[in-house]
């Protein structure tokens, strides 16, 4: 019986530190990728002294995301390392704040982006339509401050539960008993999940909409070059704007669907599904991140300068 607990207890321990292993791989590189779109956007904004529509979100998208990337790491590296540690108030109370406010805060702004491609690429003539169209730039601000604040509220209101959960689990449970409390942490952040699920697909049904609408009028206006024999240039940029939207709808699909089984009390017991959510949730941020670096020529030109300038430093060496 002790051999057998043994066993299981070094599976588990072989697991995480696997787990640990992938996931600060992923983690570092996408820090690395969204702390290349900030710095990018942040000296163009110091050249500029102003940043369009799609600089805002693109820098807040890549704020929330590098901060994302960094919590969740220090919460799953407290977890295995020293767990009785992510059980102190004031180190528990900020886990669940920051990784509410980020999680939530990356999800809506990219519905943000999704959105505001959809507006500002298609092509309908419906009178709301064209009024979103013109009025963008002014939308486009409130609607982030707006996605900030839901996800502040939202982070107070879990926080303040989890902080009343883990209370009530400490007088139960005590102080002593680690596997318990995990258990319990466990359950709080499910209950946090269940808080803001409800934004969660109110962000996953506006990434549908726009991203249907979006390719229905790529789709539309494709035909009509088509028909008008148009020059081959103008049809591959539509192939390659619809094809990057695609992706992206496929890859925010994925991590809506990985993000809602991690948090799914009947796969917490599998390592293997838990094991796939925790990789796929870290590399969300980072794929996303490198399709829009190279959607955008500005950022790809420049992503390519720095490759090639530590290339020739390599080789001088």
């Amino acid at each position: 019986m002790e051999a057998c607990h043994s066993s299981q207890q070094s599976n588990v321990t072989s697991y995480g530190v696997m787990a640990l292993a992938i996931m600060s791989l992923e983690v570092f590189a996408g820090m690395w990728i969204n702390a290349f779109i900030i710095c990018v956007l942040c000296i163009a904004w110091v050249k500029k002294k102003t940043l369009n529509s799609n600089e805002k979100i693109l820098l807040l998208l890549g704020c929330s995301r590098f901060c994302y990337l960094c919590i969740t790491w220090v919460y799953k590296f407290l977890s295995f390392i020293y767990p009785n540690c992510l059980y102190v108030q004031p180190t528990f109370q900020g886990i669940i704040f920051f990784q509410s406010f980020f999680t939530c805060s990356n999800l809506w702004v990219s519905a943000c982006l999704s959105v505001f491609y959809c507006i500002k690429i298609a092509n309908f003539r419906n009178r709301f339509f064209i009024y979103l169209k013109v009025k963008t730039d002014r939308i486009v601000p409130r609607l982030l401050l707006a996605s900030l604040l839901s996800a502040l509220v939202i982070s107070i209101i879990a926080c303040d539960l989890a902080v009343r959960k883990l209370r009530n689990s400490h007088n139960s449970t005590g102080q002593g008993n680690s596997s318990k409390l995990s258990g319990e942490m466990d359950e709080i952040f499910f209950q946090t999940y269940l808080i803001y699920g409800f934004g969660f697909a109110i962000s996953f049904t506006a990434v549908i909409c726009s991203t249907l609408l979006l390719l229905f009028s790529l789709w539309r206006h494709k035909c009509k070059m088509q028909k008008n024999s148009m020059n081959s240039l103008s049809m591959d940029a539509h192939i390659k704007a619809m094809k990057s939207i695609l992706s992206f709808f496929i890859i925010y699909s994925m991590n809506f669907m990985f993000l809602i089984l991690s948090r799914n009390k009947s796969t917490n017991g599998g390592n293997y599904v838990m094991f796939l959510s925790l990789i796929f949730l870290c590399a969300f941020p980072s794929v996303h991140s490198l399709i829009l670096i190279f959607s955008n020529p500005k950022m790809e030109k420049t992503l390519i300068k720095i490759l090639c300038c530590v290339k020739c430093k390599l080789c001088i060496r």
